[in-house]
């Protein structure tokens, strides 16, 4: 601030304090996204990507945090040719899991889905055993710059819980029974290739699948 003090005797001092204190703050609190929670598709990577990943997952299954890192890992790696679809399938047997997802589609709300996402499974191994999750999971609003009081209204809102149904309806649809499952460009990964190994090659074949050259 102090290199530009010189370009602004004519200023005004309280502009200058208002217009800084604005900007903190919308650093701080970033605007909702709208359209985003609307669509209620949680999507990373370029839309037009060649391989699309697709992923059921439940945050309180601890393969899936595992998952979690190797696909973020993928992401970094491939760039723009790859885009990640995360889809909710909580499971009956993990008490929090569906009280988790729910947080990640409140945090939908404003924003903010794929960094509760990546809190969630990086804390897993804390939220998953605690008797008592909603003092940690509003901490975890916090920490993500959440307004913490709509958070909480958020998380009581029909169309939160109906978009984590209409995710575990779609999963049963398509034949998923467990998590992780995977879908590369719409096909179901084998267990036996949920690895990095197995993951890396069934990227590859896709993306030689697409670089086919189309014949009439």
């Amino acid at each position: 601030m102090k290199r530009y003090l010189p370009f602004l005797i004519v200023g005004s001092v309280a502009l200058v304090t208002f217009g800084s204190a604005f900007a903190l703050y919308r650093a701080k609190k970033p605007a909702p996204l709208k359209d985003a929670a609307a669509s209620g598709i949680h999507a990373r990577g370029k839309a037009g990507a060649p391989v699309t990943l697709e992923e059921f997952g439940d945050f309180q299954c601890p393969p899936c945090s595992v998952m979690a890192g190797l696909l973020k890992q993928l992401e970094d790696e491939k760039g723009s040719r790859v885009r990640m679809i995360f889809h909710h399938f909580p499971l009956a047997v993990h008490a929090h899991a569906r009280a988790a997802a729910l947080v990640a589609e409140a945090a939908h709300e404003q924003g903010r889905f794929w960094e509760m996402h990546d809190l969630l499974y990086k804390e897993q191994a804390l939220w998953a055993k605690a008797p008592e999750v909603d003092p940690l999971f509003e901490g975890y609003a916090r920490t993500i710059g959440l307004d913490v009081e709509r958070f909480k209204k958020d998380l009581a809102k029909p169309e939160v819980a109906a978009r984590v149904d209409a995710d575990q309806k779609l999963g049963t649809s398509r034949g998923v029974t467990s998590t992780p499952t995977l879908f590369v460009n719409d096909v179901a990964l084998p267990p036996a290739a949920m690895n990095p190994a197995g993951l890396h090659k069934a990227i590859e074949t896709a993306l030689e699948e697409k670089d086919k050259p189309k014949h009439e």
